[in-house]
Formats: C-alpha cells, sequence, structure tokens
C-alpha cells in the first residue's frame, strides 16, 4: 500500500493509481458516526412511496415500475469473461444509464429534492392539507400558478442539470440550470426543448455552481439545489439500496465478508457516489467494498480523502487541469459532506487516464450491446485496473453505469470511432 505522500505526488503528476483508504470502517459504529442515518434512509422510502402515483404522471416510462424510479441489474457474462479471463467472479451492471426521463444516476436525487420542494410548497400555500394528501395534486391548476411565480436553480456539468431542470421545469416551475464549459451541447440542447432556461459559463463546474447560488440566494422566490451540500439529493441516491438488495436476492447472490459485494462508482463531486454507498452500506456492512473511480485530471473526490481536507483542496492546487472526456467527472473540488462520508465508506479510489475510457465503451458495446456515456465507462476502467493491480480481489462485482440512454445516436457514433 502506497503511502500519502507518494499518493499525492501520482496525484500530482496526473498518474494512474489505487489508493487503500486506513479510515474505512463500515463496522456498526463506523455507520452511527455519520452525519446521516438509517432513520434518514426510512424516511425518504416513506416519500418515494407517497410521491409513486405522482411520478408516474410526470414520468409515463415509470409506469411499468408503478412510478418507481429504478434501473434493472444486468449480468453481463461476456464483459465478465473479458475483465477476469478464467476468474468465476459475477460480473454485473447496474443499468441507472436506462433510468426514466432523466437516463442517469442523477435521477433519484434530483427527483426527490425537487419533488420534496414542490410538496413543502403546496403545503405552506394551502394546496395540500397534509403530507398524506394526494401529491397528484402537485400537478393541479393551481399548483401550477404557484409554481410558475417560483425559480429551482442548479448548477451543472450536464447530468445534475438535466434531472433537475426537467422535473422542474415539468411542474411548471422557472428552471435555471447553469452550466460549465465541460457540459455537452446536447444536453444543454435537451434542457431548453424541455422548458428549462440554460445559463453558460466558460469556466469549470465550481464556477457555474458558485454564480447559480449567488443568483438564488438574491432571488426570496428561488431555491437553489446544491449538489456540493444537499441532504435531499444525497439521499435520494441513497434509496437505491434497497432496490439493489433485492436485485441480488431475486439473482440467487449474497454478499458477506468472505464473499464480498465490489461496487464501481464514477465520481464527480461526490453526491451521487457517496448517497449510493451509503445506501448500500446499510444493506450490507462490511461485505461491501466501495470503488471510487476519477479521471487523473480530476481526481477531487481522491485528493478530499487522501488529505482528509473534506473538499478544502482543489485539484487546481495541485497543478491538474479538472479537464476529461468524462465530462460529468470534470470537477475540481468535492462535496465536504460527500467527502465526510466516504471517509469511512470508500474502500479504496482508481485514477485512470482518459485513454481507458472509450476503448471501456466499446468493449461493453461489443461484449454486451450496451451503450454508456464515457463518464460511466470509468467503472469499467476502474475494475480492469484493480484486477490488473490485486489479482485476487474475489466476490460480487457491480459496475455502475450513471448515464448514456439519452445521448443522440449522432455522438455514439463520434464515440465509437474516437
Amino acid at each position: 500500500m502506497i503511502n500519502k505522500t507518494q499518493a499525492l505526488s501520482r496525484l500530482r503528476e496526473a498518474r494512474e493509481q489505487i489508493w487503500l483508504n486506513p479510515l474505512r470502517d463500515l463496522s456498526p459504529e463506523g455507520l452511527n458516526s455519520l452525519p446521516l442515518s438509517l432513520q434518514n434512509l426510512q424516511e425518504v422510502s416513506a416519500r418515494f412511496d407517497r410521491f409513486a402515483p405522482l411520478i408516474a404522471r410526470l414520468f409515463p416510462d415509470t409506469v411499468r415500475d408503478s412510478g418507481r424510479i429504478a434501473s434493472p441489474l444486468q449480468p453481463v457474462p461476456a464483459l465478465e469473461h473479458a475483465l477476469f479471463p478464467g476468474r468465476q467472479q459475477p460480473l454485473l451492471l447496474k443499468r441507472d444509464d436506462s433510468l426514466p426521463a432523466v437516463g442517469s444516476v442523477k435521477a433519484r436525487g434530483g427527483v426527490y429534492e425537487v419533488l420534496k420542494h414542490a410538496e413543502a410548497l403546496a403545503l405552506e400555500a394551502g394546496l395540500l392539507t397534509s403530507p398524506e394528501d394526494d401529491p397528484c395534486k402537485l400537478l393541479s391548476p393551481k399548483a401550477k400558478k404557484l409554481f410558475a411565480g417560483r425559480k429551482i436553480q442548479v448548477g451543472s456539468t450536464g447530468n445534475l442539470g438535466l434531472s433537475i431542470g426537467s422535473t422542474a421545469a415539468f411542474l411548471g416551475f422557472q428552471a435555471i440550470v447553469h452550466m460549465s464549459a465541460d457540459a455537452k451541447g446536447w444536453k444543454k440542447q435537451l434542457l431548453r426543448e424541455r422548458g428549462a432556461t440554460v445559463v453558460e459559463y466558460p469556466g469549470d463546474y465550481g464556477k457555474a455552481v458558485a454564480r447559480g447560488r449567488e443568483e438564488s440566494v438574491a432571488d426570496p422566490c428561488s431555491y437553489f439545489v446544491d449538489d456540493e451540500n444537499s441532504r435531499d439529493l444525497f439521499l435520494g441516491y441513497a434509496a437505491v439500496g434497497q432496490e439493489v438488495k433485492k436485485q441480488l436476492e431475486a439473482l440467487g447472490l449474497t454478499p458477506s465478508v468472505s464473499c464480498p459485494l465490489t461496487v464501481y462508482l464514477p465520481c464527480g463531486v461526490g453526491g451521487a457516489p457517496a448517497g449510493i454507498s451509503f445506501g448500500l452500506a446499510h444493506a450490507y456492512g462490511e461485505a461491501l467494498r466501495i470503488v471510487i473511480a476519477e479521471p487523473v485530471q480530476a481526481p477531487c473526490m481522491t485528493l478530499s480523502l487522501i488529505t482528509q481536507s473534506r473538499g478544502r483542496l482543489s485539484v487546481q492546487d495541485y497543478e491538474l487541469t479538472g479537464q476529461t472526456e468524462a465530462d460529468g467527472l470534470a470537477v475540481g473540488r468535492a462535496s465536504a459532506l460527500a467527502s465526510a462520508v466516504l471517509e469511512k465508506l470508500a474502500y479504496a479510489c482508481c485514477t485512470l487516464e482518459d485513454s481507458r475510457l472509450l476503448p471501456a465503451l466499446n468493449r461493453l458495446h461489443r461484449a454486451e450491446g450496451v451503450f454508456i456515456e464515457p463518464s460511466a465507462c470509468a467503472s469499467i476502467a476502474a475494475a480492469t485496473a484493480l484486477g490488473e493491480g490485486f489479482p485476487s480481489v474475489d466476490g460480487i462485482h457491480l459496475l455502475w453505469a450513471t448515464g448514456g440512454s439519452l445521448v443522440p445516436a449522432d455522438i455514439r457514433a463520434t464515440y465509437y470511432k474516437k
């Protein structure tokens, strides 16, 4: 295991590395020390149950799941053979690339936070008599009129903006998405088509978030979704823990300390991977291994965990550019909340050259006929790197596909050619 000095040296030199987290503690005591609790998870689950009829009407493609924002857990045997030749290790793909309307991992957290805020406004205005009232009243003409005078704003490199902007616009809010230069043009266009306003910035993600936050704070009718600090976003993502547990049980798979579940999570600012890790940790405890996957030029969570700085340091402080083909991971500074959680839950951080991402995209497509975004391919690249560095890692392996189903056909063809 490399020490802190060696790890920071490799990080500054933009070299690939696997860093094992010495602070990992998934014991009951470790989980109880986190800033959120099992009770918080249970509250989110109950609210998603109440929201289900509303979600089914907002997003018709959730009707098949009774208004649940859920994605398949797919065995990928051909890819398994390619990544782990000669080894019997179940390899699964969590298809968050196919989540409703948004087509990315950001769906659960984004939809949850917007609907919770809309519910609070409707309760305050008397449009709902109690939290148990019919949530579909949020689609009434009176609710539309109320929401039309309100703004919901967010800063994003792409997928969170799609989630927040789409949900807010569908409900009738003035949806404003502040997007960095790293965000893909087709995502900005899709947001505009759905009724959101897109504000573009020449700088990085951090500047877009800062400007969006400033504008929202100055407007009493505006609500800012803060990807760096939002507990509601975090808990919305965490709801997936029980979903995965039921899916693994249906496949006859039961993780244990001797047969752990290793989950590969692409990481940007950290909210989604930390939330997912939190939900899974309460399902599996010490039988869980979380591997954080980041580009070598934007390893903000790796930096935060190595230094225990909880987002106070930026990759630019270490002379890195923050630029990467993986637009969803192009973040310079990690979330403090996410860092505090992943300090306890992350098993390892894996930093990767961009040159690994598109070959991984093609490998998955050739093996399984599945397309995912370059950002999502960090999970495949991390599994490959971990297999190279630690050949004895056994158990169940789960790759998280964080986005891809909404990518236009011509953009997909461009990635394949690259």
